[in-house]
């Protein structure tokens, strides 16, 4: 007996080639038998299901000619063999309706991978957990690096480049007088310099460059 229920499109069904070995009629009959439930279907007004249910198909014979078949789903099948009712056939039928079964709930059952499978899946999970941890890490980073853009000087580190300032001053001139005016223009231009509206408004990131621009610095000249 050949397999009575296969898959097609991931969905069980059987054909008018197996019906008619197993009830042992003529295929053509089958296909006789088919197209009435069809046009009884149709009668009814019952197309939507005829076109989900009857399948029409082809299948090759062993000279490669192609011939018609039908693919039928359960509820398909159950119609056609309705009118089946010898007691050999009832058993045929009893025995179609649970491999039907059968079929249904192997596909409902969670698939079992094979170790390949399994190793695969594994892989695929760890790669792709490290790259979110990846893409968290490189938030975290752009966070980090948003956040060291926006913080200012702390008290010790405005304290330490007004001292720069001073000392940069009073290395180049001697004048009280002289002093307090490069003192207002050394701090111009480091508000100038680095954008900010005083000295405290540094950035952290950028006290360095300051220092150094202050260590450098020369005021420039009058007429």
């Amino acid at each position: 007996m050949s397999q009575l229920v296969f898959l097609v499109n991931n969905e069980p069904v059987t054909d008018s080639l197996t019906i008619a070995d197993v009830f042992q009629k003529r295929h053509d009959s089958v296909i006789r038998d088919i197209e009435n439930q069809i046009i009884k279907l149709y009668e009814a007004g019952e197309e939507e299901f005829s076109l989900h249910n009857f399948v029409e198909s082809t299948y090759s014979n062993e000279r490669g000619r192609k011939y018609r078949k039908f693919n039928l789903t359960e509820d398909a099948f159950t119609l056609v063999a309705m009118s089946y009712v010898t007691p050999e056939a009832m058993k045929m039928k009893v025995k179609f309706i649970q491999e039907f079964k059968r079929m249904r709930e192997q596909l409902n059952q969670p698939k079992v991978l094979s170790e390949r499978e399994q190793l695969i899946a594994s892989m695929k999970m760890t790669i792709e957990t490290s790259e979110k941890v990846e893409q968290i890490e490189n938030k975290v980073i752009s966070l980090e690096q948003k956040i060291d853009e926006q913080i200012t000087l702390t008290s010790g580190e405005q304290r330490r480049l007004q001292k720069g300032i001073a000392q940069r001053v009073y290395e180049i001139e001697s004048d009280q007088v002289l002093r307090s005016k490069l003192f207002r223009e050394l701090h111009r231009e480091i508000k100038d310099r680095f954008g900010v509206a005083s000295y405290k408004d540094v950035k952290r990131k950028e006290l360095q460059s300051a220092l150094r621009y202050i260590e450098n610095w020369v005021p420039r000249k009058t007429a």
